[in-house]
């Protein structure tokens, strides 16, 4: 058994069917999911709007969110984009830095770093990332649920639409989705394809870019599927950071709880009833309908729940109606919901930040040892060396360049010792383009009385003339040497 799941089994308040078996109608006993009726079918999920200081706060993040996706593509940093994620060109570009294949161990620890982000966030703030700053969270409770209610009206209890669902408004909603996931679906691509190829798509014909078009196409009916159909089972059956949260959560985390010792046992506010035959929860089961994944906060902590604090404006709201005091439902954890002491410094909390600021240490140094061009000298496939007619032996070389400036470069080479050794090339200097990695062929050559016993080591100066040099070792191999081995 997991730690939710028995932490959500200590801190369980009887649902109001188990209290009251003819309380709650058996379609409404949902056991297994929130969006799944007893009979297998569809409970489709349209959570009531509470107004509040959660509500008012995630508002202006999510407004303030979808303005920084949205412009980010357009930003550039240093000449570059902010963010362009190229993978057919395998470039990858954040904040003006381009970060290829051949940066294993910068994307490793970048990768890591962010991943011990989240599991430091997590263990901090509980799931604040998704209630508040995820892009399913943001569009879906800030775009697509505004226009299912325009269209459908405030819901009524249960979820039902609270207008009648007219042809006309059912095809003007629908219409509405469409045109907002095309949106959606070319600034998604912009991070993918970058602004100025795809301002070429949209402006040319389909019939000259077939392959853009599906892209686009395939997309945009994803956006269209996902926010007007699957919706909320994204959180619930399908993202793994839910199921991942009983291994990033202790009982210190903070959490969206409800206060099971004050509202205990719930029952309907009556003026003639003593105050102390009932604890403060009305059981409005408002806490419910205003949930987006469908839960009772009451049941304890649930896997489903995203802490987008809906519950707790609800609430609150009611609270002040009845003259009680707020916080039934509100930002708390298990531990202090138990009456224990907080405990602010914990293992985790004081492991993952040191993990972080050295995994940071080592971003830093490996991204500013990172030179404008990569070069990687290889021997020859074949034998290590081989006699000419002439006499002179040559030893079969390949330089591998990576240009990751945005202009183009011109790569020269020479032998800096004072042997008489001669290299061939293709071309010398040869042309790399930006962000290009380029493989050339070298020959060298030189006469036999170059070498001892053991060879000879030489340096192989690379320059592009102006910015970049750098030498290479190469050792090399005739006839008169006892052994051989690789540079």
């Amino acid at each position: 058994m997991t730690e939710t799941k028995r932490m959500s089994d200590e801190s369980r308040a009887p649902s109001v069917r188990e209290r009251d078996p003819a309380a709650t109608p058996p379609e409404l006993d949902v056991g297994v999911l929130s969006t799944l009726n007893p009979d297998g079918s569809r409970h489709w999920i349209r959570p009531r709007l509470s107004p509040g200081r959660f509500l008012t706060g995630r508002r202006l993040v999510a407004y303030g969110l979808i303005l920084l996706f949205t412009a980010l593509p357009y930003v550039r940093i240093a000449g570059k984009p902010s963010v362009l994620l190229d993978i057919g060109a395998r470039e990858f570009t954040v904040l003006g830095k381009t970060f290829l294949p051949t940066d294993t161990i910068v994307l490793a620890l970048f990768l890591v770093a962010v991943f011990v982000g989240i599991f430091l966030i997590t263990a901090i703030l509980g799931r604040a990332w998704c209630g508040w700053a995820c892009p399913h969270t943001v569009y879906m409770e800030f775009v697509y649920r505004p226009i299912e209610r325009l269209f459908d009206g405030p819901p009524k209890r249960g979820g039902r639409p609270g207008t009648k669902r007219t042809p006309v408004r059912i095809v003007a909603k629908y219409a509405t989705y469409l045109v907002i996931s095309g949106f959606l679906a070319h600034v998604f691509l912009a991070y993918f394809v970058g602004v100025e190829r795809l301002a070429e798509w949209i402006q040319r014909s389909p019939f000259e870019h077939p392959a853009g078009f599906l892209v686009v196409f395939g997309t945009t009916v994803l956006m269209m599927f996902h926010f007007s159909f699957f919706r909320e089972q994204l959180c619930i059956v399908a993202c793994p950071y839910g199921r991942l949260q009983s291994v990033m959560l202790d009982r210190e985390s903070l959490i969206v709880a409800y206060d099971e010792r004050r509202g205990e046992p719930r029952g309907k506010l009556r003026k003639k009833e003593p105050i102390t035959e009932v604890g403060d929860c009305v059981d409005c089961n408002l806490c419910v309908e205003t949930c987006p994944t469908g839960i009772d906060i009451r049941d304890g902590l649930k896997m489903e729940c995203v802490h987008c604090a809906q519950c707790i404006d609800a609430c609150d709201a009611v609270m002040e109606k009845i003259g009680k005091p707020k916080g039934l439902i509100r930002y708390s954890s298990q531990a202090r919901m138990a009456g224990e002491r907080a405990r602010w410094l914990r293992p985790r909390v004081v492991l993952y930040p040191l993990v972080l600021g050295a995994l940071a240490v080592a971003f830093s140094f490996a991204l500013k040892s990172k030179s404008d061009t990569d070069v990687r000298l290889l021997r020859g496939l074949g034998a290590p060396y081989t006699v000419m007619n002439d006499g002179r032996v040559s030893n079969a070389l390949r330089v591998k360049v990576t240009n990751r400036r945005e202009v183009d470069r011109d790569y020269a080479f020479e032998v800096t010792e004072p042997y008489a050794i001669e290299l061939l090339l293709e071309s010398n200097p040869f042309r790399v383009e930006p962000g290009e990695a380029r493989t050339e062929s070298i020959m060298v050559l030189f006469a036999p009385e170059v070498l001892d016993a053991s060879g000879r080591e030489i340096t192989i100066r690379i320059h592009d003339g102006a910015e970049f040099e750098k030498d290479l070792r190469v050792r090399l191999f005739g006839p008169a040497t006892s052994s051989e081995g690789d540079s």
